[in-house]
């Protein structure tokens, strides 16, 4: 007779099976990083600041990307000058949307940390150039939770386009699991909780 005492364990298969709408959400996440039109569809809904501001994300190169925060009404203060929060807020955004686009709808994504450091005023479009701190693609393929550092560059866009002047220096910390790994854990726990 096989004994019952033994701790019950976590079955991976179980953890992996997706519910209809985890598949609806990983859909959605995969459509929000295709392209312009489903990105701004995306953040209308679940990101309504992002959308109001008019950040979009481009890729600048193999391991570069930047963001355009648009010199318009809403991102300017009082004396026409690119507002401080809106700088602030959407160094998280920029780097948000880049993370979550290379580590795709697989993984949480959460700000631990950032650092801002305004060092002139912005009149005018302001481009993030956001570079990552380590291999990104080699930790996704590790499959384990991490932490990632981004650096950016925030500089206003000049007249004379091929010209760009330093406004601002972000780092900035994000903290990455992996969502199999999260509903593995919260079934532990509701295991644990009824005595299995």
């Amino acid at each position: 007779m096989p004994a019952t005492d033994a701790p019950t364990e976590v079955q991976p298969e179980v953890a992996q099976r997706r519910t209809f709408s985890e598949t609806c959400e990983a859909f959605i996440s995969r459509l929000s990083t295709r392209n312009w039109f489903w990105q701004k569809v995306c953040s209308l809904i679940w990101l309504p600041y992002a959308f109001r501001s008019g950040i979009t994300l481009r890729r600048a190169g193999e391991n570069r990307f930047t963001a355009v925060l648009p010199f318009n009404r809403g991102n300017r203060n009082w004396y026409n000058a690119m507002a401080g929060a809106a700088l602030l807020g959407n160094s998280e955004v920029a780097a948000g949307l880049f993370l979550f686009g290379r580590v795709g709808s697989d993984y949480i994504v959460v700000c631990k940390r950032m650092e801002y450091r305004f060092l002139r005023p912005c009149v005018g479009p302001a481009v993030y150039d956001i570079v990552p701190k380590a291999d990104l693609d080699e930790l996704v393929r590790n499959g384990r939770e991490f932490n990632i550092d981004l650096e950016m560059d925030i500089r206003q866009q000049m007249k004379d386009h091929g010209k760009k002047r330093r406004v601002g220096k972000c780092l900035i910390t994000f903290h990455c699991t992996p969502k199999s790994m999260m509903k593995a854990r919260s079934l532990r726990k509701l295991l644990s909780l009824r005595g299995d």
